[in-house]
């Protein structure tokens, strides 16, 4: 073979070498630019994206952490998280979804057990309530809000004396939680024991921020004792002068003439307890 043949022939061998190795380069680019891409898709938001989701509207909250979920569904802040933003935005359905799911990878986890609790009780399934929030009380004795939560779904299924041992539990725990005081004081007014329910509720509203509600429900306790200018004088202060006014003399109407709790539900039963007209306005205050 000549040298100009032998010349060109290595110069093609060349270039197909150079095609070769071009090739395989923009290959391993691309390859190493795609595994970037879907390293960068499932990393976890920082701390600063996660708190500002938070800090958006409820829509753009379930957005984010539904996306979190789908990056670690086994994560169970991440779960907690996206199923309290599906609460928010009202997808109950969507939530109790992403609970049971999450309990097959954390069977009994108490948080999970205390929003399958909520969102149970919501659905008005209130002995299946119970029994998530008893094994939440099982699982973490020590939690107020299990015990006080699991006083709530007795009441509901007026099974009060029960439900108030529950509440005696939780407030062993946290003594100054607003709404087991309030709830307790509910109870026990629904079971009849006005001083009982007078004594809870004067210690709730007695907490730093109590709110309006819990000033209410004293002053109905204190009124179906018949003591209508105290109170008159309770309700003033969250409501004006006029409604209370108004308020005091239509409890005075119900009770009148032996001003007695047992005038207002219509029974000479002094071991009665509360008409089924006020344990149903009653109820609709009581969260766990």
């Amino acid at each position: 073979m000549s040298s100009g043949k032998k010349s060109l022939s290595g110069l093609a061998l060349a270039l197909a070498a150079i095609a070769s190795a071009c090739a395989s380069t923009g290959q391993n680019a691309a390859d190493k630019e795609l595994s970037q891409a879907v390293e960068a898709a499932l990393k976890p938001a920082s701390p600063e994206e996660r708190a500002a989701a938070n800090r958006a509207d409820p829509l753009t909250r379930a957005n984010f952490w539904g996306k979190e979920y789908q990056k670690d569904a086994e994560n169970i802040e991440v779960a907690l998280e996206f199923i309290d933003a599906l609460r928010a935005i009202g997808s109950q359905e969507r939530a109790m979804d992403v609970v049971t799911r999450t309990l097959v990878v954390h069977p009994g986890q108490p948080d999970l057990m205390m929003v399958n609790g909520r969102i149970l009780m919501s659905e008005n399934k209130f002995d299946a309530a119970r029994m998530s929030f008893e094994q939440v009380t099982r699982a973490a004795p020590g939690r107020a809000d299990g015990w006080a939560a699991l006083g709530t779904a007795y009441d509901q299924m007026e099974m009060h004396r029960q439900a108030q041992a529950s509440y005696q539990r939780a407030l062993a725990i946290e003594p100054a939680r607003v709404t087991t005081l309030t709830n307790y004081g509910l109870s026990l007014l629904l079971s009849g024991d006005l001083d009982g329910a007078e004594a809870q509720l004067r210690a709730a509203a007695e907490q730093p921020g109590a709110g309006s509600k819990v000033t209410e429900n004293l002053a109905l306790v204190i009124g179906l004792q018949g003591r209508f200018d105290e109170m008159q004088e309770i309700s003033m202060r969250n409501a004006p002068d006029k409604v209370a006014e108004q308020n005091a003399a239509l409890l005075r109407g119900l009770v009148q003439p032996t001003r007695s709790y047992d005038a207002l539900i219509g029974t000479t039963d002094t071991s009665a307890s509360a008409a089924p007209g006020t344990k149903r306005q009653l109820r609709g205050t009581l969260n766990p």
